[in-house]
């Protein structure tokens, strides 16, 4: 029998997150979710039967105190925490370089410091031959401003992550999502018109689940996806082909 592997997962409370910490979870691993809003956390991990801790994942100073509550070696990390953060702030003023350098900032924090912290400060604990998979988005192909750019940044730290982890069997990829509906990413900010614009978009004609993902994700992280490292899967159905 398989022994279970530890599971972390950043932003596992809702979504795309939860998805992920569930499917793992069936699988018969264990698996610790993480995230800012601990009432959501604890809900959430009484429903999967996981462990939680609560932490904002783009803040230094509260990554290095949730350590002493993470799982002292780790299998697979996913660095899920992030989002639009456009979508819940007031936009700036034009002209406002202050407000739009604080919106850029707002972004960057909530995709990139999350992924880059938590992996580092995992780095000691993560076993060998061990995944990461950090959550991308097909914007950082397609655009999205501030979002879209913060999310090529982490498939160019991706990179240097495959590179630097590589030597002890460690891989480290990019699952990045098309359109996904069953979320709290568009904060009731889309209209129906602009969600039928991107289905119109896929080949398969419909939009993405947080099970698409999780199925990707945990593939991503199984033995055999050993070979795959450095790499940005597209779970859009044919929205962006990679061409």
């Amino acid at each position: 029998m398989t022994e279970a592997r530890e599971v972390v997962v950043t932003g596992g409370g809702t979504g795309i997150g939860y998805a992920v910490a569930a499917a793992f979870l069936k699988a018969g691993d264990r698996v610790t979710i993480t995230g800012r809003r601990e009432k959501v956390l604890s809900e959430a991990a009484a429903l999967l039967g996981a462990k939680y801790v609560a932490f904002d994942a783009g803040d230094p100073a509260e990554v290095q105190a949730a350590l002493a509550d993470l799982p002292g070696r780790v299998d697979v990390l996913v660095n899920n925490a992030g989002g639009n953060t456009d979508r819940t702030r007031e936009a700036p003023a034009p002209g406002d370089l202050s407000g739009l350098a604080d919106a850029w900032y707002a972004n960057l924090k909530a995709n990139v410091l999350t992924t880059v912290l938590v992996t580092e400060a995992l780095r000691p604990r993560l076993a060998g031959n061990g995944r990461i998979i950090s959550i991308g988005s097909v914007a950082a192909k397609q655009g999205s401003n501030s979002y879209g750019a913060a999310k090529a940044a982490v498939e160019g730290w991706n990179s240097w992550a495959a590179q630097g982890f590589g030597k002890r069997g460690i891989t480290s990829n990019v699952v990045a999502p098309g359109m996904v509906e069953d979320t709290e990413f568009f904060h009731n900010t889309v209209s129906a018109e602009w969600i039928q614009e991107r289905i119109d978009g896929t080949l398969n004609k419909r939009a993405g689940t947080v099970d698409d993902v999780a199925a990707t994700v945990f593939f991503v992280a199984s033995a055999g996806a050993g070979h795959i490292t450095g790499q940005v899967i597209h779970v859009n159905g044919g929205a962006y082909g990679g061409h």
